[in-house]
This record gives structure tokens, sequence and C-alpha cells, in this order.
């Protein structure tokens, strides 16, 4: 299968969590169909998280696990040339937005994917960004196009 989907920090903390039976069904079928990754800037972000755990907590092991079972995308030129135009656009908005978010945001972008988040606030200003909340939403439900257009939704099947 192909790559559809871009995973959020914070949908995979929720997923590691076992926060959502729904979510995850639908992280576990994007493994499985091989439609799900992760940025390089989520691992970071993961990474980061785990240093701060004690050495006996049992997260440490479940986020060596999930990293080993899902791939992870490299930042790329296409993707920092994304970033400066997003970043652009934002600073000229006067929509600020946090720096990780808007990498993410251009890594989607760049890769053509749509970003499963459940801060979709935190995204909703990005152009052209394909959005879904796996969270809030059931399987085949509503997907958003935000930014300067209008939003749409998808019916579900």
């Amino acid at each position: 299968m192909t790559l559809r989907f871009l995973l959020d920090t914070n949908i995979a903390s929720y997923y590691l969590r076992r926060s959502s039976a729904g979510l995850e069904a639908r992280v576990n079928q994007g493994l499985l169909q091989q439609t799900v990754a992760i940025s390089v800037l989520t691992r970071a972000e993961l990474r980061f998280g785990q240093t701060g755990m004690a050495a006996d907590d049992r997260r440490r092991s479940l986020i060596d696990h999930f990293l080993l079972q899902l791939p992870d995308l490299p930042w790329t030129h296409q993707a920092a040339d994304r970033y400066g135009a997003l970043k652009e656009v934002h600073r000229r908005n006067g929509t600020p937005m946090g720096e990780i978010d808007t990498q993410i945001a251009a890594h989607a972008l760049a890769e053509g994917l749509t970003l499963v988040t459940h801060n979709t606030r935190h995204f909703d200003q990005v152009p052209g960004l394909h959005l879904e909340d796996w969270m809030a939403e059931p399987p085949a439900a509503t997907q958003r196009r935000v930014g300067n257009t209008a939003k749409t939704r998808r019916k579900p099947t």
C-alpha cells in the first residue's frame, strides 16, 4: 500500500497510552496496511519524552517497540522549503504557530499526506493541509482541508 497518513506526536502519545480503542484500531490497521508513518520530528519528540521517564517505566519499551514498527520519514529539502513558505505565511498573517507544529505541517504537505492530530486548532490555519482527528472521529468519517480554502466534509461510507 501507499502512505496516506502522517501521525502527529499527540496521536502517537494517545496510542501509546491506549487512550482510545478506536484510535488503536485505526493505527493498527494503518500499520498492517502500511499507510501510516511519523515524521522524524515526532520521533524526536517521543525520544525527548522518553528521556524524562524512570529507567523502569514500562512506557520506555512501548515507545521503543512502537518506533520499530512505524516508519519515520526523513526531513527533506522539500519539507524545509514548505516550512520556509509556511512560516512566512503565518508571520505575514499574524497567526503564529509553534516551531515543531509548523515543521510537522510542512512535512505532511511536502509528502502529500493527511496529518492525523488531536490538536486540529493548531493546524487550522495551514493552507492546503488535510487533517483527520482519530480521537474524535469514527473510521471513514470527517476529513478536513483547512487554511485558505473552505472546509469540506467527506460522508461516512
